[in-house]
C-alpha cells in the first residue's frame, strides 16, 4: 500500500461533501500538471491518501481511499490527463494544520512543504505514521 496526500479547496470540494458522497465515492478531476497527474497514475485500489483543504484551512481534515485507479480524466478534452476515484475513509478528530507539519523536524522533506503548489503528492510511510498520531 502507498500513501498520498491530495488538495482541494474547501469551497470547491470538501471533506463534508466527501462524506456526502459515500461508499460509490467521486472522481478526482481536473489535475493538470504533470508531475500530480504522474503521481495519480501511480496510486492503487486501496492507498489512503490524506485529505488536505488549500487555500483555506491549509490543514490536513480526513483520510480517503483509492477505489479505482487512474482513467482518462472526463473533463480533459485533449484526453491527457488522469482522474482517479476515491472514496471517504475517515474524517480526523483535529485537522493538522500546515502550521503544525511545518514545526516537526521528521516531517521537513515532505513535497507538502518543499513543493506547496503540487496538488497530488507521495507521503512515505515513516511520514504517514507521524502524521496519524498527530
Amino acid at each position: 500500500m502507498k500513501y498520498w496526500l491530495l488538495k482541494s479547496e474547501p469551497d470547491v470540494w470538501s471533506i463534508d461533501q466527501q462524506i456526502k458522497a459515500g461508499t460509490k465515492g467521486v472522481i478526482w478531476d481536473g489535475v493538470r500538471n504533470y508531475q500530480a497527474a504522474n503521481n495519480l497514475k501511480n496510486m492503487n485500489v486501496g492507498d489512503l491518501c490524506f485529505f488536505y483543504h488549500s487555500n483555506i484551512g491549509k490543514e490536513i481534515v480526513g483520510i480517503v481511499k483509492i477505489i479505482k485507479k487512474a482513467f482518462i480524466d472526463p473533463t480533459d478534452k485533449k484526453r491527457k490527463f488522469v482522474a482517479v476515484k476515491v472514496k471517504f475513509h475517515k474524517k480526523l478528530k483535529k485537522p493538522i494544520s500546515l502550521h503544525k507539519i511545518k514545526k516537526i523536524r521528521d516531517l521537513q522533506q515532505l513535497p507538502l512543504i518543499k513543493q506547496s503548489r503540487l496538488s497530488v503528492m507521495p507521503i512515505d510511510s515513516k511520514s504517514w505514521k507521524i502524521l496519524n498520531r498527530l
